[in-house]
């Protein structure tokens, strides 16, 4: 079993940065693509950005080098840096883990969440 707890979320107002953080516990965890996921107020879940392994990682077209993952499998911690926030980023944001080395988009392919983090940017 895999716990995952998300951390860093707030209020930033509009140009600001945030650092989110997704403390793993459980077995595995090294062999394991991530992903940050986020879900707007009344919309659906939507993909981020995801890290596998050996391969650059992926993001949304909408954060595009404005947000960086990264992870530190010492630590079990991945990580989300946010950049020049606009106030369509408002949402609360998962972090997911696949058990697979290989990432993906979809957030029908992972298998474990954390319970989210708020993220609200003012204008």
């Amino acid at each position: 079993q895999v716990q995952l707890v998300e951390s860093g979320g707030g209020l930033v107002q509009a140009g600001g940065s945030l650092r989110l953080s997704c403390a793993a516990s459980g077995r595995g965890l090294n062999d394991y693509a991530m992903g940050w996921f986020r879900q707007p107020p009344g919309k659906q879940r939507e993909f981020v950005a995801t890290i596998g392994f050996g391969e650059d990682p992926l993001y949304a077209d909408s954060v595009e080098g404005r947000f960086t993952i990264s992870r530190d499998n010492a630590q079990h911690t991945t990580y989300l840096q946010m950049n020049n926030l606009e106030p369509e980023a408002t949402a609360v944001y998962y972090c997911a883990a696949r058990t697979s080395r290989y990432f993906s988009d979809q957030v029908t392919w992972y298998d474990y969440w954390g319970q989210g983090t708020q993220v609200t940017v003012s204008s």
